[in-house]
C-alpha cells in the first residue's frame, strides 16, 4: 500500500498566522479561510482540479495590504506539497497544462527538480480581478515555487478579464501538479538520470 502523502504546516509572523493541511491525493474538498475572498475562490478551484484536500486558515495584516497573506500562504502551501511528495519516488515529476477561460488562455508548466524558478510572462498592464491585485497572483507563484523547489513557468498567451485571467492562472498551476505529483506504476524510483531530485 502506497504511504499516504500529506502535509500539515504552520507559520506565525509579526504579519501573518497561517494554518494548512494538504492531501495530495485527494479528491479535491477545500475549506479556506484567508480573509480575502477571490483568494479563497482562487484556492478553492486550485485544490478542486488538481484533486488535493486542502484546508487553510489564515490571519493576516489586511488592513496593510493582502500581499504578505498571499504571499504568507504561497510559501506555506509549497512548503506543503514538498513535504507531502517526500522522495519522489514513482512521480511523473512534469506537468503542463494549457487552460482556457472564456476569452483567456494560460499555460503552466512545472519540473518538480528540487531546483527553484519561477518564469512568469504577462504584459504589461495585465487587468486585475476587482479587489484583488494581479501582481499578487505573480507573488503567489514565486512564493510556491521558491518553497516548493519547482521550477514553474506561468505564461498568459492572451486574456482581457482580469478575474478570467487569475483563474486561467490557478487551474492551470492545479492541473500542472497534478499531473507533475501523480504517481506512475511504471516510473521506478526518482525520475532523474542523477537518482536524485
Amino acid at each position: 500500500m502506497n504511504t499516504p502523502r500529506t502535509s500539515t504546516r504552520s507559520r506565525r509572523t509579526a504579519e501573518t498566522a497561517i494554518e494548512l493541511t494538504l492531501d495530495l491525493d485527494g479528491t479535491g474538498v477545500a475549506n479556506i479561510a484567508t480573509g480575502i475572498p477571490f483568494f479563497d475562490h482562487m484556492l478553492t478551484l486550485f485544490a478542486k482540479h488538481g484533486l488535493f484536500d486542502l484546508t487553510v486558515q489564515a490571519v493576516g495584516d489586511l488592513a496593510v495590504d493582502f500581499h504578505h497573506t498571499v504571499e504568507d500562504t504561497g510559501i506555506v502551501l509549497g512548503e506543503s506539497l514538498r513535504e507531502a511528495l517526500g522522495d519522489k519516488q514513482g512521480i511523473g515529476r512534469y506537468g503542463c497544462a494549457y487552460l482556457p477561460m472564456d476569452e483567456t488562455l494560460a499555460r503552466v508548466v512545472v519540473d518538480l527538480s528540487n531546483r527553484p524558478h519561477l518564469e512568469f510572462r504577462a504584459p504589461d498592464g495585465t487587468a486585475s480581478a476587482p479587489n484583488f491585485p494581479f501582481t499578487l497572483v505573480e507573488e503567489f507563484c514565486r512564493a510556491l515555487a521558491s518553497n516548493l523547489r519547482a521550477n514553474i513557468h506561468v505564461e498568459l498567451l492572451y486574456g482581457r478579464d482580469g478575474h478570467h485571467i487569475a483563474e486561467a492562472i490557478f487551474k492551470g498551476l492545479a492541473r500542472a501538479l497534478r499531473d507533475a505529483s501523480q504517481r506512475d506504476p511504471r516510473v521506478k524510483g526518482i525520475p532523474s538520470t542523477k537518482d536524485a531530485l
